[in-house]
């Protein structure tokens, strides 16, 4: 159900509001370049300055605009399981495919916590469930055990996100859960690795304004061309390390208001980018073929 190229969203706003024809526009836009899949109301859609009702919109409009052409894997995590279970309960009701659920943060619960916080959202729902394993974020670590008995005791949980960095995890995890465990790439520095180890795709930032290089690369590495994979991955790599040189979302934003696509705007406490990262993500586009020179 979910694999390849599935970009983690951002939200436009308007004078700090939600730009729902903005955002309509933008999801036509990826799913035309060869996105196939899509998250909203993540991390990069900015989902911690959301409001409840705010939130709700987004998963709803981005469903709406979908209307099943793609997978809408929906974020619906936080640090209250019952915040989540609501989350979810709504993600389902709406219609969306899956929910992205990150690892409580801040809490720093056990592995059990852990276990429990999703054997909960579980129980609670019927909608598939992706684990996003973030420590860098989160700052608990779902361990390979604890996932692997997610993935065993919990009929919902299908997946993950692996944003730990960790390669060697994509091995570990494989040969805890199987073949049928879905493994999700959360760093797209990294991804093609990540495929090669038996990951299936990645929840993309840099498909945000490259997202027709990012599917091409996604079915090259999918498709066992890794020299085709790394000859667009050479293209997007100061691209990919740009995105992240402040922090997310401001460079990707940045980098679809060059390209008309919405306004760079962001909630506190988020701010704009420098003006040297502006000079260093407009030359990364130009390197990726984005922008003229």
């Amino acid at each position: 159900m979910f694999g390849g190229s599935i970009p983690a969203l951002i939200t436009p706003f308007k004078n700090r509001r939600f730009d729902e024809v903005t955002f309509r526009k933008f999801v036509n836009w990826q799913i035309e370049q060869g996105s196939t899949g899509v998250v909203p109301c993540g991390t990069t859609g900015e989902s911690p300055t959301l409001n409840h009702d705010e939130h709700r919109a987004v998963t709803e409009v981005c469903i709406d605009e979908v209307a099943g052409r793609v997978p809408v894997l929906a974020g619906c995590g936080s640090n209250s399981t019952r915040e989540a279970i609501g989350l979810t309960q709504h993600a389902e009701k709406a219609g969306a495919d899956g929910a992205l659920i990150v690892t409580p943060y801040y809490n720093k619960p056990s592995q059990e916590g852990m276990f429990q916080h999703f054997k909960a959202i579980n129980d609670a729902t019927g909608i598939p469930i992706i684990i996003y394993n973030i420590p860098g974020r989160s700052i608990v670590d779902m361990s390979v055990e604890t996932m692997e008995r997610c993935y065993r005791e919990l009929n919902n949980v299908i997946g993950v996100k692996d944003a730990t960095g960790n390669l060697a995890r994509v091995p570990l995890q494989r040969a805890a859960c199987g073949e049928d465990f879905i493994q999700l790439s959360g760093e797209d520095q990294t991804a093609l690795a990540f495929n090669a180890h038996g990951g299936v795709g990645c929840i993309s930032v840099t498909a945000n304004v490259a997202p027709k290089l990012v599917s091409d690369f996604q079915k090259a590495c999918l498709g066992g061309d890794l020299k085709g994979a790394l000859e667009i991955q050479d293209k997007l790599t100061a691209l990919h390390d740009v995105m992240f040189i402040e922090p997310s979302p401001g460079p990707a934003k940045y980098a679809a208001s060059l390209l008309g696509l919405c306004e760079p705007d962001m909630r506190l406490p988020l701010v704009p980018i420098t003006e040297d990262t502006k000079i260093k993500v407009k030359a990364a586009m130009i390197r990726a073929g984005l922008l003229e020179g």
